[in-house]
């Protein structure tokens, strides 16, 4: 008797084209692209992210359930999609262009140019509305503003001037919620290049239309100089003198012990060792001016560090509990901007920001244990939440938002708005990336031209040839043993992604300049505030590192063992590993005299000067 096939034909087609569909991450076909969301209680939104006038690519693509709970693609991240001439028009000029490195004049960035004002480049708003509108008339009359949003910004900013930016109106939606909810916005960038992520008119918008209070968070301070960490403080508190500016790092004292280790040694595995969530209490207490009651909030604080102390390998269960609200849309679409501050004795902060600035590690730190998933891939919050700190601090999460802006794309990328797995061109960023870093040295790259040359040799007569980005990404293939599965060729792309997501996590690292740094980077070297910015990185003086010097000298110094060990390291991108540690004491390199610090210290290695 003949088996009996365990599929049909018909199911099998169906089965390649779902295959199929997932593979084609740009497409976004399916139940679940143009009708984006489903809500809890079983209703269906519009989605109209897709505008009829631009051509829309939808990254992050997820499988999707239409009997689960909600959507998990109805935020992901929608950009405007590239041109295949464009694409192959940078790939060509990464295959030619000799790689020239810029001067440090050239590593200042001016938020006006980022941000032009007359060039309109703000964000939608939520049109006018009142009791009497039913919630259909109320969607139809945000997708109607939205439209005319984009039609406002593409007829002031020619094709391809743009950057990427958001075109998916429900992530919109969420901005706009948590905006009306909140009575403090934490507004969170990455201290590595603070002004792409800081709109001029977001701000002037929370602080003149909802008169409401803005904290500006440099989020990872630990992987800056500190003399430019007080510049970048300095610089945003002259553009915008009523902002409250505070530094913020998750991880201090808690470096890269190698260039390709995929995760940061950690002392402890606990979220109460970050740097700056007194500063943010000392914020907000000077902004409600005793108004709410925030001793809860403080007294919360001080016991996460003592039992940090005490315990750090404690377990997640055991920590304090927190309330946690999943928002329904249902609950927030007719609720008008809250007039009230601090309703009922409760100060809500809402939590902002563009992705990949750390925002899911700073409401883990707050909260004292991990509430959040954290990844370094955009777009990983996928719905708005709210955590009670305390009876009277809660805090508001909102996905990722990238805002319209004149950037360059290489750099967007490099501060990892862009899901470096998605990219079609990613050699264009390597080349931005080298030309702004000593590649060579900290790399230890050979030039592909010598591979055949006296393995002895090393990568002698590597620095007096020209590099381009092709290069660059050829000979880390070959370092990192990176190889097509059909031909045995170095695998390029792989090697380039490997390097994008190097510098998004900072092992290597591009720290943007403020506007002036070069003529006044002695001040900064000797700024009186070098001490306190050293402490919340955890790092120590010249005289606290001298006792520890002894025991890294028994470190290992051979490069060979470093790459067996972290082989692949690099290549997880989606992994959930920034709360997690080795349990490994981290090692502590000493400083140049006068706070001069290698803007490469991360690296832990003293190459690149």
């Amino acid at each position: 008797m003949p088996r009996k096939k365990p599929f049909s034909n018909k199911q099998k087609k169906k089965q390649l084209q779902v295959k199929r569909e997932r593979k084609r991450g740009d497409t976004g076909s399916g139940p679940s692209s143009r009708n984006a969301s489903v809500e809890r209680g079983g209703e269906r939104q519009s989605d109209t992210s897709d505008s009829e006038t631009t051509d829309i690519r939808r990254l992050n693509q997820q499988p999707f359930n239409r009997e689960g709970r909600y959507d998990p693609n109805r935020f992901r991240l929608h950009f405007e999609k590239e041109s295949k001439e464009e694409v192959e028009k940078r790939k060509k000029l990464a295959r030619e262009k000799v790689l020239q490195h810029v001067s440090d004049k050239e590593l200042e960035i001016n938020i006006n140019d980022i941000y032009p004002s007359e060039k309109g480049l703000g964000f939608p708003r939520r049109p006018s509305w009142n009791y009497e509108m039913t919630r259909e008339n109320l969607l139809r009359k945000e997708e109607k503003s939205y439209r005319d949003y984009l039609d406002d910004l593409s007829s002031r900013n020619p094709p391809g001037s743009l950057s990427h930016f958001e075109h998916n109106l429900e992530t919109w939606r969420q901005l706009w919620r948590v905006l009306e909810m909140s009575d403090v916005i934490l507004l969170i960038v990455d201290i590595r290049h603070p002004v792409l992520q800081f709109p001029p008119a977001l701000y002037h918008y929370i602080t003149g239309d909802l008169q409401k209070q803005v904290v500006l968070v440099l989020n990872k301070a630990d992987l800056c100089p500190p003399p430019l960490v007080i510049a970048w403080k300095h610089y945003m508190a002259s553009q915008f003198p009523h902002l409250q500016i505070v530094c913020f790092t998750s991880h201090p004292g808690q470096p890269y012990s190698t260039l390709l280790q995929k995760k940061r040694m950690r002392k402890k595995a606990g979220w109460s060792q970050a740097g700056g969530p007194l500063d943010i209490l000392k914020a907000c207490q000077e902004i409600t001016a005793g108004r709410v009651d925030l001793s809860s909030w403080e007294q919360k604080i001080h016991r996460d560090a003592v039992a940090e102390q005490l315990d750090g390998d404690r377990p997640d269960d055991g920590a304090e509990s927190v309330l946690i609200e999943h928002q329904s849309d249902s609950a927030m679409e007719m609720s008008s901007p809250s007039q009230e501050l601090y309703k009922d004795g409760v100060l809500t902060l809402g939590c902002i920001g563009f992705p990949n600035v750390g925002k899911s590690s700073v409401i883990n730190s707050l909260v004292g244990r991990k509430v959040v998933s954290v990844s370094r891939t955009p777009g990983h919050t996928k719905y708005f939440q709210t955590y009670y700190l305390t009876q009277t601090v809660k805090l508001c999460d909102c996905p990722g938002l990238v805002f319209p802006s004149r950037v360059d794309k290489q750099l967007q990328i490099l501060a990892g708005i862009y899901p470096v797995s998605q990219l079609q061109e990613p050699y264009s960023s390597v080349g931005y990336l080298c030309e702004r870093t000593p590649f060579l040295s900290v790399l230890k790259l050979k030039h592909p031209s010598l591979q055949d040359s006296d393995p002895h040799l090393g990568n002698q007569g590597s620095e007096e040839l020209s590099w381009t980005a092709w290069d660059v990404c050829e000979a880390w293939a070959e370092r990192r043993g990176y190889k097509t599965a059909k031909a045995a060729r170095n695998d390029v792309y792989r090697a380039a992604n490997s390097l994008l997501r190097l510098a998004i996590d900072g092992r290597l690292c591009l720290c943007l300049r403020p506007t002036g740094y070069s003529c006044l980077r002695e001040h900064w070297e000797n700024h009186p505030d070098l001490p306190e910015i050293m402490a919340l990185q955890g790092r120590m003086t010249e005289e606290e590192g001298a006792g520890e010097r002894d025991d890294d000298d028994d470190g290992e110094s051979s490069t060979e063992p470093e790459e067996e060990r972290d082989r692949d390291a690099d290549d997880d991108e989606d992994g959930d590993d920034e709360d997690e540690g080795f349990g490994r004491p981290s090692r502590k390199d000493d400083k140049p005299s006068g706070f001069t610090v290698n803007m490469y210290n991360v690296l832990r290695e003293n190459e690149c000067e």
